[in-house]
């Protein structure tokens, strides 16, 4: 191609941009903070001489935690007692996934809430003391 129609279509283009229409930027759309969409939970358990929790993420904690405590949530939930020990909202399913993925790998914070729990439990009621086969022994008193 000659230094020529290099110039030519150079100028070309120039004039089909000159003469497309100005882009007019959009008002962003304000949008009112609305009510959390998904929650993360932690519970706690007190089972065979030892505390447990459990993370997880639902839409609704109340009707989530009856679900663990009938028996049919989370199948590593089953055969226990648990109760609400923390919870945070988000706006997003995505940011409640990922809240509890960080959740399950951060041993240290769920520590901290079980210890609250060994705590007040320790205070409100003795531990049951067990005898072999899992089997409550009477306590005098």
């Amino acid at each position: 191609m000659t230094r020529a129609a290099v110039k030519l279509r150079a100028a070309a283009s120039k004039s089909r941009v000159a003469k497309s229409k100005p882009r007019v930027a959009k008002p962003k759309l304000r949008v009112a903070k609305s009510k959390p969409v998904a929650f993360v939970y932690v519970l706690g358990s007190f089972h065979k001489g030892r505390y447990i929790s459990y993370v997880g993420w639902t839409n609704d904690v109340t009707q989530r935690l009856e679900k663990h405590n009938a028996g049919t949530g989370a199948r590593s939930t089953r055969g226990r007692a648990w109760t609400l020990l923390h919870t945070e909202p988000f706006q997003t399913r995505n940011e409640a996934m990922s809240r509890e993925w960080h959740l399950k790998r951060d041993r240290a914070f769920r520590k901290k809430l079980m210890d609250k729990v060994r705590a007040g439990h320790s205070a409100s009621s003795p531990r049951p003391v067990l005898t072999g086969r899992g089997r409550i022994a009477k306590q005098s008193g």
